[in-house]
């Protein structure tokens, strides 16, 4: 019997200006955990921009997105255009500025902001398939701006979720460790660094996450 997987699409790697690289390694962990796979996916785009993790300055140079998100995938990724919703079973965007920066332009648009085809074709797909979506910290706007009608979580923060609403998205709002679900269109989200969290609390919310979604398959 083949086991369940999860298509992950990361943003680069290192949360100023990619995938948070505690929420997408307790990502694939989870996954494995409760007996599943993983194949990991990325846009083959331009980095926004690369950001010195110390400082936060940004340094003279470019990135591509699916060449640094192949380093939390051990180099087991494939170009996000190659997706088809026929391969897994539910599809999981761990969060990280790149979230916000690469897989759309929520950092700089806002509610108005643009989803990248290829992410947006994704989600799209695996909606339409009747299969679980998750999304971490910011990653619930990206879903937000490609579904509309949904309810998930970015934690306690006002003027995002505000922002979700503008999108026509309700927030529900969580603690750390906490997940919000959404039974009807199968999306579940958890608030990770949206909130002052403790790596073990991401690491909680992320495994109920995991379960919640294996349970809706």
């Amino acid at each position: 019997m083949r086991k369940k997987t999860f298509a992950v699409i990361l943003a680069g790697c290192g949360h100023q200006d990619g995938a948070e690289i505690h929420e997408a390694t307790l990502t694939l962990w989870a996954i494995h955990k409760h007996g599943c796979e993983f194949q990991c996916y990325a846009p083959d785009i331009k980095q926004h921009h690369v950001l010195n993790h110390i400082n936060g300055q940004e340094m003279n140079e470019q990135r591509n997105v699916l060449i640094e998100s192949a380093r939390i995938a051990r180099g087991k990724i494939a170009a996000l255009a190659t997706f088809s919703p026929d391969s897994v079973d539910a599809l999981i965007l761990p969060g990280g500025f790149g979230a916000a920066k690469n897989l759309c332009t929520y950092a700089f648009d806002g509610p108005n902001c643009k989803v990248q085809p290829d992410v947006a074709k994704a989600i799209k797909a695996i909606h339409q398939a009747g299969k679980p979506i998750g999304a971490l910290c910011i990653a619930p706007v990206i879903v937000a701006k490609v579904l509309g009608n949904v309810t998930l979580t970015i934690g306690q923060d006002s003027g995002t979720a505000e922002h979700l609403a503008a999108m026509g998205a309700k927030n529900q709002p969580t603690q750390q460790g906490e997940i919000a679900i959404d039974e009807a269109n199968k999306i579940v989200s958890t608030p990770c660094y949206m909130l002052n969290s403790r790596i073990d609390q991401v690491a909680e919310g992320v495994d109920k996450l995991v379960a919640a979604m294996i349970q809706m398959m």
